[in-house]
């Protein structure tokens, strides 16, 4: 079904314009026959065994940081990813303060409760305090969420404040994305997957928004936006959960070829 923008219109015998049932770009041919049957999309495995759940997921948040490192999300120090633990879900895992997204293994990650205590995990068990506040509060307002990205340091400045980790929590609210000001950008998923797909798709809309703004800007237009009927029918065809997870599908596998299971250590 092509989106609703792109319906072409075509003139009744009365001059009336009614959609037109000519598929788009294919003339002579209905719509009804150009369809395609979409695939029904893979999913994310399912486990009986919460700790089998749990190392394969920790597993797969290594992975991230090495696809986040390769695409240069790092930024110093700063920058974590945390995933709710299956077996303790008020628990989540994160990275070790300190320690580069490009040589994170599985055994490095630390497990957080919410409280902030360091109860398990690797060598290096230094929690970064912003990590904390921003993903403690969104874990907690959000059980819905497994997984929640966030890259850089400052909100109102650094994020070591309660209150402020509670404030970015509510204006995240029950989206999986938020553009914080002065901070960057966070995501949250149901998969670890979906959360890393979101961040980095959104980043990739962000630099082409900014260089949309200035090429029309420069030439005294604005750019032309679109429709929310267009934006509602893009989110249903690409925008769920299981979309997310399985348009990161390639992102993984080829960190896995070019990693080997170093990370999986």
């Amino acid at each position: 079904m092509a989106p609703p923008s792109a319906t072409s219109l075509e003139r009744a015998s009365n001059g009336d314009a009614t959609p037109s049932t000519a598929a788009p770009h294919e003339p002579g041919i209905s719509e009804s026959k150009a369809k395609v049957q979409m695939p029904k999309f893979p999913g994310p495995p399912k486990f009986t065994d919460k700790y089998a759940e749990r190392d394969y997921l920790k597993g797969r948040l290594a992975a991230a940081f090495r696809i986040f490192g390769k695409y240069g999300y790092d930024e110093g120090v700063a920058g974590h990813i945390t995933l709710r633990d299956p077996v303790q879900p008020d628990t989540f895992w994160v990275n070790p303060f300190g320690v580069a997204f490009s040589l994170i293994k599985k055994s490095d990650l630390i497990q957080v409760d919410h409280d902030g205590n360091v109860i398990a995990g690797g060598e290096v068990r230094l929690l970064n305090a912003a990590a904390f506040m921003i993903h403690g509060a969104v874990h907690r307002n959000r059980p819905d969420v497994l997984c929640d990205l966030a890259l850089y340091e400052s909100f109102n400045g650094i994020v070591l404040a309660e209150k402020e980790g509670n404030d970015i929590a509510a204006c995240l609210g029950h989206r999986k994305a938020a553009l914080l000001q002065n901070h960057g950008l966070l995501t949250v998923g149901e998969t670890i997957e979906a959360a890393v797909f979101w961040f980095i798709s959104l980043e990739k809309c962000c630099q082409a928004q900014l260089a949309a703004d200035a090429a029309a800007g420069g030439r005294g237009h604005e750019t032309v936006k679109i429709a929310d009927e267009d934006a509602a029918f893009t989110y249903k065809s690409i925008g769920r959960p299981v979309a997310g997870w399985f348009s990161a599908k390639p992102l993984f596998d080829v960190i896995e070829k070019e990693c080997g299971d170093e990370y999986m250590q």
